[in-house]
C-alpha cells in the first residue's frame, strides 16, 4: 500500500517527465533566433570578404541546423548540431583564431553556438543515438561541400589533404577514410560524455517523446 506522500511524489515525477519529453514550448524554441543570427552574421561577413563557400564548414552551417531543429521542434537535429559545436570550437581555435585576425561574426558562430547548444541540451537532453545523426550530418555535408564549394577553400576537407599532412598520406582517399573514422569516434565520445551529463529520460526512450 502506497502512502499519500509516495503517490504525490510519483505524480510530481510524471509531471516533470511530461514537461521534459513533450513538445518544446514556443518561447523556448525562439532561442533558435540566436544561432540563426550567428549564421547570418557569418554570411554577411563572407559576402563582403569573399569565400561564401566557407559557410558550409560544419561549425558555421551547424548554427543553421541548430536553429532549424529548434524552430521545427526536432530534437535529433538539435542534438546533432549541439554535438558538433564542441569539435567546431576546438578546430576554429586551432586553425582560425590563432592563425588569422579576430572576427566578431566568427566568434559568435563558434563561441555563441556552443553556449546556445549546451543551454538547449539541458532541456532537450542527450540520447544514445545522437552521435550517429551527427555523423550522418557530417557525411551529408561532405558530399555537399565537394559538389558545391570552391576546391581552393577545401571546406570540411572534402577536396584535398589538409595542408601540412601531405607526408602522412599517399592519397586523398586514405586521408579521407582516416578522418572519417576519427570523426565518427570523436562524435561517439562526445555523445557519450553529454549523455553522462544530461541523460535523456526513460519515458522518452519508451516512445513518449512527441517532439518529432
Amino acid at each position: 500500500m502506497n502512502h499519500p506522500w509516495e503517490a504525490e511524489a510519483t505524480n510530481n515525477s510524471r509531471d516533470i517527465l511530461t514537461a521534459m519529453t513533450g513538445p518544446l514550448d514556443q518561447r523556448f524554441r525562439l532561442i533558435g533566433l540566436l544561432p540563426l543570427a550567428f549564421f547570418l552574421a557569418q554570411a554577411i561577413h563572407y559576402w563582403r570578404v569573399g569565400g561564401i563557400g566557407n559557410l558550409l564548414w560544419m561549425c558555421n552551417v551547424g548554427n543553421l541546423l541548430l536553429a532549424l531543429g529548434l524552430f521545427l521542434n526536432h530534437r535529433e537535429l538539435i542534438r546533432a548540431a549541439a554535438i558538433w559545436t564542441i569539435p567546431g570550437l576546438v578546430i576554429w581555435a586551432r586553425y582560425v583564431l590563432f592563425e588569422y585576425d579576430f572576427v566578431v561574426s566568427s566568434a559568435l558562430a563558434h563561441v555563441g553556438g556552443i553556449i546556445v547548444g549546451l543551454i538547449v541540451l539541458r532541456r532537450v537532453r542527450m540520447d544514445r543515438t545522437a552521435w550517429f545523426y551527427a555523423f550522418v550530418w557530417y557525411l551529408f555535408m561532405q558530399v555537399v561541400s565537394r559538389l558545391t564549394s570552391d576546391p581552393r577553400l577545401n571546406v570540411n576537407l572534402a577536396h584535398r589533404i589538409q595542408t601540412g599532412w601531405e607526408n602522412a598520406f599517399s592519397s586523398y582517399w586514405k586521408f579521407w577514410i582516416v578522418m572519417t573514422m576519427l570523426a565518427a569516434f570523436c562524435l561517439w565520445a562526445i555523445g557519450r560524455m553529454l549523455l553522462s551529463i544530461w541523460p535523456v529520460w526513460d519515458a522518452e526512450r519508451n516512445g513518449t517523446d512527441f517532439s518529432r
